[in-house]
């Protein structure tokens, strides 16, 4: 890998004053646009909200997801960091980047395929699988 990408890219920028200069970008989207973009990519990098990377999953994609952290002023606490762990640590389908300088090996993973951690991309038995990891969270 180069440490170029050649293909095209889209960032929904959201409340960030980040101006991307060498890709394809708006603020928000709609739903229905956040679903075109993610049934035609190839790979998917988000934050560690839920709501993004279930929609990647939804579309059977394995997200990288980078969480957001409290280190870098992102948000409060490291409840993605920790909620994401422990997603990807009872068997789901994601790849969580707690390195930003270890994205290019996440990409590269993504982008061949190899891995194989693909057994828990239909919905209904992800929701499943999803709703019972997070009450057992929760303690309930």
């Amino acid at each position: 890998m180069s440490g170029k990408i050649t293909d095209s890219v889209f960032i929904q920028t959201g409340y960030s004053t980040y101006v991307p200069k060498a890709c394809e970008y708006k603020d928000f989207i709609s739903m229905n646009q956040m679903n075109e973009y993610m049934e035609k990519a190839n790979i998917i990098i988000t934050h560690g909200g839920p709501s993004s990377f279930i929609m990647a999953l939804q579309h059977n994609k394995v997200p990288i997801v980078v969480p957001r952290l409290s280190k870098f002023n992102e948000h409060v606490n490291n409840h993605q960091l920790i909620f994401c762990n422990e997603l990807f640590a009872r068997g789901f389908s994601i790849k969580v980047v707690e390195n930003i300088d270890d994205l290019a090996s996440y990409i590269n993973l993504v982008s061949t395929g190899d891995y194989n951690d693909l057994a828990f991309m239909n919905n209904k038995e992800f929701m499943q699988r999803f709703k019972k990891a997070v009450f057992s969270m929760l303690g309930e």
